[in-house]
């Protein structure tokens, strides 16, 4: 079986229960992934085999859709064998591009969810707002599709987002507890201010809280910004396994809506979610983990799925306050929060 997601690393989590459905009863699972989803995809119960290749009509920025580039799927999917496929993709995303090359590549039967007309590409089709409710959340759109390929989760799965298991991250093991935030986001109208972020930290550390703040190597600026001197700065030097055992050690993660909260749900964490509503919270809310949503979820940006706030003063998130963050915290943690006082 080859199940196909190609676009970022919390979409790639979001599709595990899926991937566990399919692999109760496949022989093998391949894991067609794009770059950004490829590490994310290896740490998925079920996965026997990742193959990368970047997507030029979901990769973002995307690569030219040449020849060649099309070429190297074909070599991947040769090699692979795969004699089934599930196309797994968002609402927004046209999973026909991939089922012709997937049938030209010999690869069938071939189920996904399209809007458009599959003619001959897809064998089994479901439709978004017939077969599909729209506002149910990504893990369980990825298990019904699923389910139409005849692949369901054994009984004793509880179908929630799940990771296989990491070392617990050193120098946080026998430390106590903790808490993490991961202010970056993807895109920047995710993004909560770096200055609240690192308000916030500072009255976490001065009720007592000790807090870890993670980042890619790309925001050890904004880590560093983020943790002052109050807290453990983790930006940059930890892979992705190593941030699910920095999150997997956490009593709470305070994040935006972007990959490390689903990464935080797969490792169990209850989490803080500064969410932004350019994406339904009901779709893309961390699932299956207790979640105190902040953000205003009726500004006017909702569902525009911009990447850039489109309105100025960032209204969905500007209304929120440390302070707001920290009770928050506080109703995940009050078991933690008696002891530390």
């Amino acid at each position: 079986m080859l199940v196909a997601r190609l676009d970022s690393m919390g979409d790639v989590l979001l599709t595990g229960p899926a991937v566990r459905a399919v692999a109760a009863t496949a022989d093998r699972v391949i894991f067609l992934a794009g770059p950004r989803g490829a590490a994310a995809a290896r740490l998925l119960p079920g996965v026997d085999e990742v193959l990368e290749w970047s997507c030029p009509w979901i990769g973002d920025p995307p690569v030219a859709a040449t020849a060649a580039h099309l070429a190297e799927l074909s070599a991947l999917l040769t090699t692979a064998r795969a004699d089934q496929a599930v196309i797994l993709t968002s609402f927004h995303q046209s999973p026909l591009p991939l089922a012709l090359l997937l049938k030209v590549a010999g690869v069938g039967p071939i189920t996904a969810a399209s809007v458009d007309y599959p003619g001959s590409l897809l064998d089994v089709r479901l439709r978004p707002g017939e077969d599909l409710a729209e506002d149910i959340p990504e893990p369980v759109r990825a298990l019904a599709i699923a389910s139409a390929a005849g692949f369901d989760l054994p009984d004793d799965d509880d179908g929630r987002l799940a990771i296989l298991p990491v070392p617990a991250y050193p120098g946080l093991a026998d430390a106590g507890p903790y808490l993490a935030v991961h202010p970056g986001a993807d895109a920047p109208s995710r993004t909560w201010p770096a200055e609240l972020h690192a308000e916030t930290v500072r009255l976490l550390a001065g009720q007592g809280y000790s807090v870890v703040v993670t980042g890619t190597p790309a925001e050890t600026g904004l880590t560093g910004r983020v943790a002052g001197s109050v807290a453990r700065d983790l930006g940059g030097v930890t892979d992705l396994a190593g941030m699910a055992a920095v999150l997997a050690g956490a009593s709470a993660v305070i994040v935006g809506n972007t990959g490390p909260a689903h990464l935080a749900a797969a490792v169990g964490t209850p989490v803080v979610s500064l969410f932004s509503p350019v994406v339904p919270a009901a779709k893309w809310a961390p699932f299956g983990v207790p979640v105190e949503l902040l953000g205003d979820q009726d500004a006017p940006c909702r569902a525009s799925r911009a990447r850039t706030c489109p309105v100025a003063g960032h209204p969905c998130l500007s209304g929120v306050r440390p302070a707001d963050v920290v009770h928050a915290v506080h109703r995940l943690t009050r078991p933690y929060l008696e002891v530390v006082r």
